[in-house]
């Protein structure tokens, strides 16, 4: 039986390695073992960070509410409490970019809240 040396599956499998590696610098773009320990590592950082990313954007969301809340006289987990007691269907993303983008139009939402769930 004749010698299997592997070559063209091999660098088929070397080469799509080494594509996913484009950027990285040293032997960490081009000497197959450091790449493929480089590629795996950076595959796992990539799927654990876009959860993180998820967590961040929901923070930035909330201070950006409670500093607008706090302008317009209330506190941010008032506000929220008051939200969902008047049943307002707006999530943090969208009343965060209409703080920003409209400073009135976000405190109308706030007396109409204020009206339709009175603070205990």
């Amino acid at each position: 039986m004749p010698r299997a040396k592997r070559g063209f599956k091999r660098r088929r499998r070397h080469n799509k390695v080494l594509k996913r590696a484009e950027g990285f610098v040293l032997g960490r773009k081009n000497k197959f073992k450091r790449t493929a320990e480089a590629v795996d590592r950076a595959q796992i950082y990539a799927y654990r960070d876009r959860r993180v990313k998820k967590r961040e954007f929901r923070q930035l969301w909330i201070a950006r509410l409670s500093a607008a809340a706090s302008t317009n006289d209330m506190s941010y987990s008032r506000m929220v409490a008051a939200l969902k007691k008047a049943q307002v269907k707006l999530d943090r993303k969208v009343l965060s970019d209409i703080a920003i983008v409209d400073p009135k139009a976000f405190s109308a939402i706030i007396d109409q809240v204020r009206l339709l769930a009175p603070a205990q």
